[in-house]
């Protein structure tokens, strides 16, 4: 059970992130957790936390904390997706928002997979994605807009 003035300062934190303040987020939500520990504040800490100050390894802790607590909330997975995927690891984000997507169609979660998650087919087939060819013909179409 959340605390009362927790939850005022979780409400408030969510706020912020709507409007874009993340560090008057980040500390209403670092308040909310010096009060209670629950998963949605752990969720949205982690983010903040990511986006703000770089601090990839405790936010991943956070969010896969949240994660754990509430299995089936795709929101939490969407947070997590978008830790990793500011770490550096696409991989990772990309499995977790699918495996969100196991438990809601949740729209912000399609939203980032078609902003992140397909990859178009390399230019010739026949040669290795990340062979040199591939990659110089891929960005110049890219560039020139026939891609």
């Amino acid at each position: 059970m959340v605390t009362r003035e927790a939850e005022e300062l979780f409400v408030k934190g969510l706020e912020a992130i709507e409007q874009n303040h993340l560090y008057l987020a980040r500390t209403c939500l670092e308040q909310a957790l010096a009060l209670e520990r629950s998963p949605g504040i752990c969720s949205y800490l982690a983010l903040c936390r990511a986006q703000t100050g770089g601090q990839f390894n405790e936010a991943i802790a956070l969010a896969e904390e949240a994660v754990a607590g509430a299995p089936t909330n795709s929101w939490f997975y969407l947070n997590l997706g978008k830790v990793y995927l500011l770490a550096g690891d696409r991989k990772k984000s990309l499995d977790f928002l699918r495996k969100g997507l196991q438990f809601d169609s949740n729209p912000a979660i399609l939203q980032e997979l078609e902003a992140h998650g397909t990859r178009k087919p390399p230019p010739f087939p026949g040669l290795k994605r990340d062979h040199p060819l591939n990659r110089f013909v891929g960005m110049l179409l890219s560039r020139l807009g026939l891609r």
